[in-house]
């Protein structure tokens, strides 16, 4: 990987993946959503080429792509509640803004596009540990379009040969995650002094992976010839239910708060999945990754970094 794109670049885990690349001497160019007032956000300091702009304006993303030996796709809309509100811009995005990317990749004979789907496309699971052949079923339009999004990418794969491969992360956290997502979002709330922390659904367990451990899954599926065409799955394969998730958290931190459940935190029926626990068995045989950092110590690190952030008054799960 000499010359590199990453499209979401400026995300968490975009911009974790561009540390760990320039750590192993890549070029990188990144792909970051424009905003008016110029921030490089998580890219600040970083020796990296920023292109500003959007996926979903083709030929801006073939200017991107060209002359790049690697791509990695990240760019996204991701927060699921809004989802619900505004459909069409999560297909504009993440279904049309992917065929875009792997569109540009064909045209300019990249070596390895790396697509990054999400496991909300398998819905709850119908048997778990969930390996890459279980079921797709799309519980929010987020994941109806990731599911689009996955299928674009390797359609091209068997029609034209394009070197794509899907990676599949479950549940990512660590540093620089907004406080849009659940262990942030409690995090911020007992530095903050709250008493009584506020979910939704209690019981749904979730499979967490750090992200320098996804960033690292990334990679590997990248190194690999034997990913091209191939979906892999990105996950710790231990799992956790959000309510206690939310107790590990509280302990971590040494705070002697509550949880209670909220109703008006709850998904539409139909859209909660109950159940993310990953087998990554394929990603150890095709490529050797596995992950290292545990849970604890990973919350452990993550609570470390947000008490170093100014206060976020509007969080919210």
């Amino acid at each position: 990987m000499k010359k590199v794109l990453v499209t979401g670049a400026e995300g968490f885990i975009g911009s974790t993946l561009v540390d760990l690349l320039l750590a192993q001497g890549a070029e990188v160019r990144a792909l970051a959503h424009y905003k008016p007032y110029g921030s490089r956000g998580h890219l600040a300091g970083k020796d990296v080429e920023v292109i500003a702009g959007d996926v979903r304006d083709a030929g801006l993303v073939s200017d991107a792509v060209a002359g790049c030996d690697t791509v990695f796709h990240l760019a996204a809309l991701i927060g699921i509640p809004y989802s619900y509100q505004a459909p069409e811009s999560y297909v504009a995005t993440n279904v049309t803004g992917t065929h875009n990317v792997v569109q540009a990749v064909r045209r300019h004979g990249v070596s390895r596009l790396v697509h990054t789907s999400t496991s909300e496309v398998y819905g709850t699971a119908r048997f778990a540990p969930i390996t890459e052949e279980h079921p797709l079923q799309p519980q929010s339009p987020y994941s109806a379009s990731k599911i689009g999004a996955d299928m674009m990418a390797l359609s091209y794969w068997h029609a034209f040969e394009t070197p794509v491969s899907v990676v599949r992360p479950f549940n990512v956290y660590g540093p620089r995650q907004s406080t849009r997502a659940v262990i942030p979002a409690i995090l911020a709330q007992l530095h903050a002094g709250a008493q009584e922390i506020r979910l939704g659904a209690l019981t749904p367990t979730r499979d967490f992976t750090f992200a320098e451990d996804t960033a690292r899954g990334f990679l590997a599926v990248a190194r690999s010839g034997k990913t091209i065409g191939e979906i892999v799955n990105v996950g710790s394969g231990q799992e956790i239910s959000i309510g206690d998730l939310a107790a590990l958290l509280i302990e971590v931190t040494g705070s002697s708060a509550s949880v209670v459940g909220d109703p008006a935190r709850m998904r539409p029926s139909g859209g909660e999945v109950r159940r993310l626990l990953c087998d990554s068995s394929k990603a150890l045989a095709l490529t050797g990754w596995k992950p290292r950092v545990s849970l604890r110590e990973g919350l452990r690190r993550t609570s470390e970094w947000l008490a170093t952030r100014p206060a976020d008054p509007g969080y919210r799960i």
